[in-house]
């Protein structure tokens, strides 16, 4: 198969100046200089499919703009629901951020009628339940942020819907991890290490002998209901 050299090519603001060799994934990347002067390894596919365009400096510029129009990130005003929004763009869009390859890396999109306008956003989020203890989160994990693909919920909600949750079955129950420890009373990361040990789900609850009486109660309820 023809390999694709997009070295010289621009895309948006960027100048691809070389090869980069690939990322963990295996996908390859380019070194490519932005308009405003600063430099940003690129994956391939990010460039050609106008993911990226810029070393962040657009988004910047977009954010500046959308706060002069609606006052929602003035200091003085600093809102939860803004700082939600900017989040959201910058770990699908900007590279340099640290969520990025579990969301833009993945291919994961802001769909452009929110990219574009934030009080498009603002307008959906209150007239979908937006409260400020809750947080934004897609339906489907694998799809992109867009009005009916996303919802409001709490932080343990939103645990049990990650796209790596652990499930495990114990004498015919079955469970998140996260919901599992919190019937057991352990932290989630004491199940997840017992995982990675590649150990059964027997042999995992075996560690906790308080699971007896977890069960127990459990098809006590069961049996009162």
């Amino acid at each position: 198969m023809k390999q694709i050299n997009l070295v010289g090519q621009k895309f948006g603001r960027l100048l691809v100046i070389s090869e980069n060799g690939r990322n963990k994934n295996g996908e390859k990347t380019y070194l490519c200089q932005c308009d405003c002067g600063n430099t940003i390894t690129v994956r391939s596919y990010g460039l050609r499919c106008g993911e990226t365009q810029s070393c962040g400096c657009l988004q910047k510029e977009r954010t500046s703009e959308a706060s002069t129009k609606h006052g929602d990130c003035k200091r003085r005003n600093k809102s939860s629901l803004y700082s939600r929004y900017k989040h959201m763009i910058w770990r699908c869009n900007n590279p340099n951020c640290k969520d990025y390859d579990n969301y833009g890396g993945r291919g994961i999109k802001v769909c452009k009628e929110w990219l574009d306008d934030y009080k498009t956003f603002k307008q959906w989020a209150m007239d979908n339940g937006y409260e400020e203890h809750l947080t934004i989160d897609r339906i489907d994990v694998n799809g992109n942020y867009e009005p009916d693909n996303c919802r409001w919920i709490t932080l343990a909600e939103q645990e049990n819907n990650r796209r790596d949750n652990v499930y495990l079955t114990y004498q015919g129950i079955t469970k998140t991890a996260s919901q599992w420890s919190k019937l057991l009373g352990i932290k989630p990361s004491a199940i997840y290490y017992l995982k990675r040990k590649q150990l059964s789900d027997d042999d995992i609850f075996r560690h906790f002998p308080q699971i007896a009486e977890v069960l127990a109660e459990m098809r006590g309820v069961e049996n009162d209901e």
